[in-house]
């Protein structure tokens, strides 16, 4: 019988944990074995103790409690490391990740796909500005790295042994899954869900927390920021050239050239915060090279029932 790990990364969701939970039970494929992995992302609530109370009512159920909270995908990270299914789905806890969704992805897995990724469907009752931020998410990723990634896709996905094999061999820093998924390449299909409301609790992705990603993401699979910077610094200098000839012309040719400070203090003010923009794109990749030289695990485990 093939094994299914189920994979939910939870960060303060005391609340929306139990329903969760109740949900998912209803929708556990009976042809399949399966292993559940709540994983504790450094939450300051009662969700490491739901969780344990879970595990112990359920043999199926375990646990990763991380030493403090590390994010996210590295969150998703440790799940995919210590799973044991032939294959692993991964949704947050929050139920806006639809649980009845599961046998359709096991479906396109038996099919042959070996990456199920899920497309949302905003629910009309998601504001504009989360909307408007998550186009904004998306577009900035697009635009400037090298991985494309379809508007809306999420971390709500399947993948096979042979990818969950494959991602063991990744250990940067700050990660971007749903990048380096597509990266990989394999067998590869998107279905759409209907995103449904939070049951419970704050959305744990702000705006920082958007941009960051996706500057993370961008800055760890292409240097279009830095070509751009080359190309931006070569247009500015061609322009600076064009207007010392103007001027030049107009300080030999008529008697119309007036000295001030005005012009000068804006070309100064102008390329002085051009230099900062560029400073600030080439120390975003020193700043990664530095933290990736230095090894660092993704996470660190304090306790878990998968680890002997």
């Amino acid at each position: 019988m093939k094994k299914v790990s189920i994979i939910v990364p939870c960060y303060n969701e005391s609340q929306a944990l139990p329903l969760f939970y109740e949900e998912l039970k209803k929708h556990l494929p009976r042809s399949y074995e399966y292993e559940i992995i709540l994983v504790n992302d450094g939450s300051n609530d009662d969700t490491l103790q739901i969780i344990k109370d879970i595990a112990t009512a359920n043999s199926s159920v375990h646990f990763i409690s991380l030493s403090r909270n590390f994010g996210h995908q590295n969150a998703l990270k440790a799940g995919f490391d210590l799973a044991t299914g032939d294959c692993a789905i991964c949704l947050d806890s929050d139920l806006q990740h639809p649980p009845g969704l599961i046998p359709d992805l096991l479906e396109k897995w038996e099919q042959g796909y070996e990456s199920v990724i899920t497309k949302r469907i905003d629910h009309e009752s998601i504001s504009f500005f989360k909307k408007t931020t998550s186009k904004l998410f998306y577009r900035l990723t697009n635009r400037f790295s090298e991985v494309k990634l379809e508007d809306g896709v999420a971390d709500f996905r399947l993948l096979d042994r042979i990818v969950l094999d494959a991602l063991k061999n990744f250990s940067e820093n700050q990660i971007f899954l749903r990048a380096v998924i597509q990266w990989l390449g394999f067998k590869q299909i998107t279905i759409e869900y209907q995103a449904a409301e939070r049951v419970a609790g704050t959305s744990k992705y702000t705006l920082r927390k958007m941009l960051s990603l996706a500057l993370s993401g961008i800055s760890a699979f292409s240097i279009k920021p830095l070509r751009f910077s080359i190309y931006l610094g070569l247009t500015i200098a061609v322009l600076a050239f064009l207007y010392g000839m103007y001027a030049l012309g107009v300080n030999i040719f008529t008697d119309r050239a007036i000295p001030g400070w005005t012009s000068i203090l804006m070309s100064v003010l102008f390329i002085g915060g051009l230099n900062l923009l560029m400073l600030g794109i080439i120390g975003e990749y020193l700043g990664k090279m530095f933290i990736e030289n230095k090894k660092r695990p993704n996470y660190i485990i304090a306790e878990s029932d998968l680890i002997k």
